[in-house]
């Protein structure tokens, strides 16, 4: 099958890191950037550190509104499905990319493959929430990585080439972790501002990037908590998307001397850095299930979330907390004490016993492809 993958983001540069390989060994791919992640730092090592093949096409679409990111895309997109004529069109997640993606195969009556289908966290005023259930419901195969997003996907009556296949950044972690389990792996992670080494357990790391915690008042919540986690012999490294931190600097937010604001981090960099936290404080849905594989306590700056399973197999080590800055520093001193010496124990302690099953996704999306008939 010749088979048109869009991207756009990092998370899914991560998943495209680990199907991308096994899927061009049965099929002709042909990969397509929409540039929705525009930034070098959040977008562009990626290609080479995930060892990528360059995109055949790049759109770089770049920022503006969902309408004219989306409107963007299927400009640039539909072109291209005219001259390359795939049998298939494969889209990743819950992005404006995939929702392009998506309408673009459905308006060309070309069959769609949703990795990452039947994830909810039933609450429609996230712009993600609107596309995942879009491209669930116009796709032809469906990648369920979960049990609980196949039965929500048999709620809504979707019922047919629903394929639980398992998490690719499961995969990609798997392959990874092993690399930065030695400590002296944070030697070589540069934190701008920061002259003292980084040991483990002896500062937390944390991300902020979704749309509704740039609103004024998501931002005067989120920095409240983060700048009460943090301490002057345990600092928050806050790596910031760039979105987020224009409009936390338009807000005028003070975060104060002991977090440390860095741009987002390389894959590698940003495991390790999960890896030999205290915890992990987040509002993504990638590092969250990083930190559930990880081992490490997280705490998920969200009301909701899409990955039930990993919360509810963490034993207490993931805990959401939304915006409460009273929740987030209790569950800090449960699961990451400040005694000391006591986070640096409880890292050694489970970086020993690190173990990151391989979900097996990429295979099991590879075989089914395989299975179908081109066009049909």
């Amino acid at each position: 099958m010749r088979i048109l993958t869009v991207v756009g983001t990092r998370p899914q540069l991560i998943k495209a890191a680990a199907l991308s390989p096994v899927l061009r060994t049965a099929h002709e791919e042909i990969l397509v950037d929409t540039g929705q992640h525009y930034d070098v730092a959040l977008a562009g090592d990626f290609f080479v550190e995930l060892g990528l093949p360059a995109p055949d096409r790049s759109l770089a679409v770049g920022g503006g509104s969902h309408a004219e990111q989306t409107g963007a895309m299927l400009t640039g997109l539909e072109p291209i499905v005219g001259s390359k004529a795939p049998d298939a069109i494969l889209v990743y997640g819950d992005t404006n990319s995939t929702l392009a993606g998506s309408l673009v195969a459905a308006k060309a009556a070309i069959p769609l493959a949703h990795v990452e289908a039947g994830l909810r966290s039933f609450d429609r005023r996230m712009p993600e929430e609107v596309n995942r259930i879009v491209g669930d419901h116009l796709a032809r195969w469906r990648f369920a990585p979960t049990p609980a997003a196949v039965a929500n996907l048999a709620s809504e009556g979707i019922t047919t080439e629903v394929h639980l296949v398992g998490d690719l950044m499961q995969d990609l972690a798997a392959r990874v972790s092993r690399d930065v389990c030695d400590p002296s792996v944070l030697a070589s992670v540069v934190v701008p501002g920061h002259d003292a080494p980084l040991v483990p357990g002896g500062y937390l790391f944390a991300t902020v990037h979704r749309a509704e915690n740039r609103e004024a008042e998501a931002i005067d919540a989120w920095v409240d908590l983060v700048r009460s986690a943090a301490r002057a012999d345990r600092p928050v490294i806050l790596a910031l998307h760039p979105g987020t931190r224009a409009a936390l600097e338009a807000r005028g937010g003070d975060l104060g001397s002991d977090v440390i604001v860095t741009p987002p981090y390389g894959y590698r960099s940003s495991l390790a850095l999960q890896l030999h936290a205290a915890a992990v404080l987040t509002d993504s849905g990638g590092v969250q299930r990083e930190a559930g594989w990880l081992g490490v306590p997280c705490l998920v700056l969200r009301s909701s979330t899409e990955w039930v399973e990993l919360l509810e197999a963490s034993e207490g080590r993931m805990v959401l907390v939304g915006l409460d800055r009273a929740a987030a520093v209790g569950a800090l001193e449960r699961l990451a004490p400040t005694r000391p010496g006591a986070t640096a124990a409880l890292a050694a302690a489970r970086i020993a016993g690190l173990d990151v099953p391989s979900a097996g996704a990429a295979a099991a999306i590879t075989d089914t492809l395989a299975r179908a008939r081109p066009s049909s």
